[in-house]
This record gives C-alpha cells, structure tokens and sequence, in this order.
C-alpha cells in the first residue's frame, strides 16, 4: 500500500523492530506499512468501524475506543513511538492527550493542519469569514475540527507542558516539501508534521 508523503516522512522517524502504537490509525495504511517494511509491531486505535475492518484486513491490530477517553489503558513506556496523523485538531482535549502520548511512548509523532498558513490569514483577514482550503475544506458549522492551531501554538503549549521537540518538517495539501516552508513554517506551511518527546 503506497504512502502519502506525510506518512513516509513519519515512516523515516521510525526505527526499525519497534513497539508503535497509532492513534486515530484510520484504516491502518500506515501501520502496515511499518510492520512489513520496518518490523515493527503494535496497535492502531480507531473509532470507525468501516477502518477497524479495514485495519483487520491488512493485519493490523486495532483497539476501538474514543481517543479523549485517554490512554490509561497503557502502561509508561509501552510503546517506543506513539503515532497521531491529522487527529489533534478533533480531540477535545489535546493538552491532554499530548502528555499521554509522551507518557506512553519514549517519543511521539503528530501532524496537523496549520491554521496560520497565508491563505487563512488572508480569509480571515480580508473576508472576514473561517477559512476553508484544501487541507481544511469543511464548512464552521460542519467541521470535525475543534481546536485548529498554528505551528506557534503547538510550540508554544509544549513549552508549557515540557514537551521537547525532536524534529519539525511541513508539507503542503498533496504533502509536497518546499524550500519556502522550510524558511517560513507557520506562514507557507499547510500540514505541520513534528516528533517529540517528554523533557520532564
């Protein structure tokens, strides 16, 4: 199963015979990939059932169960990495869910739409309406994401949690790499892709 740029970025993070374990795993594209090309082993956890029998059928074990419940399920340090990719922006505590993260897995890797991209500051700015784009084509009332953030935001709350971070990259809606974003993130940056770990 071929991966998406942002997913093979994550893929070069991974090492090789690790324990991982995938949140919000979709239908589990990503943690296949890693248990045949990389070894690796571990759970995605999802909520939908149509990806759980995806998951299933590609050999990838699943748990369902809603990620703001948390992960108490899970001892400290279960996991080498704990995965989350376009997830944090619908969880509705994400401060939460990002200590556990950390708690669970030596390191941790999430991405997320950035809403500090130049073409939502210039919606916001000049139409005066919530922005829509590729990467966020929902409309207010009907979006799935509750707590949208730029990459200054993220930083800014691990800061404030002792979150470090290990490595930062950003890729645009086809999850394309571009030497603008890699001078200016937060402005020309569409998807935020960042590995963390705790610093406590």
């Amino acid at each position: 199963m071929k991966l998406r740029t942002d997913q093979s970025l994550i893929a070069k993070w991974i090492k090789h015979n690790t324990r991982v374990l995938d949140l919000g795993c979709g239908d589990g594209a990503l943690l296949a990939n890693l248990q045949k090309e990389q070894n690796v082993s571990g759970y995605g956890i999802e909520i939908d059932e149509e990806n759980i029998i995806k998951c299933l059928g590609s050999g990838v074990n699943v748990i369902q169960t809603d990620l703001d419940a948390g992960l108490s399920q899970f001892d400290s340090n279960t996991f080498d990495y704990v995965i989350m990719t376009q997830t944090l922006q619908a969880i509705y505590y994400p401060e939460k869910l990002l200590t556990e993260m950390t708690r669970v897995g030596y390191e941790a890797i999430v991405t997320f739409p950035n809403m500090a991209h130049w073409k939502c500051r210039i919606q916001m700015a000049l139409g005066g309406h919530m922005p829509k784009s590729r990467t966020l084509p929902y409309e207010w009332h009907n979006t799935p994401n509750i707590h949208l953030c730029s990459l200054d935001d993220f930083e800014n709350l691990c800061a404030e949690k002792n979150i470090e971070i290990l490595e930062r990259t950003t890729v645009d809606h086809a999850h394309q790499i571009s030497l603008g974003m890699s001078i200016l993130p937060n402005l020309l940056g569409e998807v935020a892709i960042y590995r963390f770990r705790s610093s406590a």
